[in-house]
């Protein structure tokens, strides 16, 4: 690079680029459930084009310390010299207002069994931003949990990866304990989880966070199923 300010931009301007993106498809997400489309088959057929498409994925929220952080410093930055980043703040409003919208699915998943977030018993699987890692910083995971503490949930929270924030201590406990389930990491160390849920009859209503399950096979289980965009 020919300076420290373009080496400097150029990690900002990647960064940033993925969380407009993510912002996109977190916007589409809410639209076409309203709209009654899936919006992950849509992805993956909308990714058979060969040329300027790159899919990006929705989900319960951006974390990390980068893609949730930096375009804050280029937002700062670029007002310090007069420019307005209204795209970016924009981006940056629509993916942080993911955690209230996967809680709000859960809300209108739980209200066709005729059951209430307070007083229910909901397990909280996954903590970290990002799969198979303990990395809690930014992560949306901890807003959806403590958005489900204030609701009034009888709260069960397990993360393999971050032990001293869990209520139990195995997957099987907090699938055994819950009536909805809310997934918000899929860590690989969890296995079928689709299967797992399946197989539990207290298991009511399933929220996929990541849209990383089965979505087929858990509704023709008799559950109700919630994902984001789908």
């Amino acid at each position: 690079m020919s300076s420290i300010k373009i080496a400097e931009a150029t990690k900002i301007v990647e960064n940033t680029f993925r969380d407009i993106n993510i912002a996109y498809v977190n916007e589409l997400a809410k639209s076409f459930d309203v709209m009654g489309i899936d919006l992950i088959e849509t992805l993956k057929a909308a990714s058979n084009k060969p040329f300027s498409f790159m899919v990006h994925w929705p989900s319960r929220g951006v974390g990390g310390h980068c893609i949730a952080v930096d375009p804050y410093y280029l937002i700062k930055r670029a007002a310090q010299s007069g420019f307005d980043h209204k795209f970016l703040k924009m981006a940056r409003e629509v993916n942080n207002s993911m955690p209230k919208y996967t809680v709000l699915r859960l809300q209108e998943a739980l209200n066709e069994v005729k059951l209430p977030v307070n007083g229910t018993n909901i397990s909280l699987l996954g903590l970290s931003y990002k799969e198979d890692i303990a990395d809690l910083r930014e992560s949306p995971c901890l807003e959806i949990m403590d958005i489900l503490k204030n609701m009034g949930a009888n709260l069960t929270v397990y993360d393999p990866y971050v032990k001293d924030m869990s209520t139990v201590e195995t997957l099987d406990d907090a699938l055994d304990k819950c009536s909805a389930i809310v997934v918000s990491t899929a860590h690989k160390v969890f296995g079928d989880l689709t299967q797992e849920i399946c197989k539990r009859d207290n298991i009511l209503v399933v929220i996929d966070g990541m849209n990383k399950l089965d979505k087929e096979k858990i509704i023709k289980s008799g559950k109700i199923y919630r994902g984001i965009g789908r």
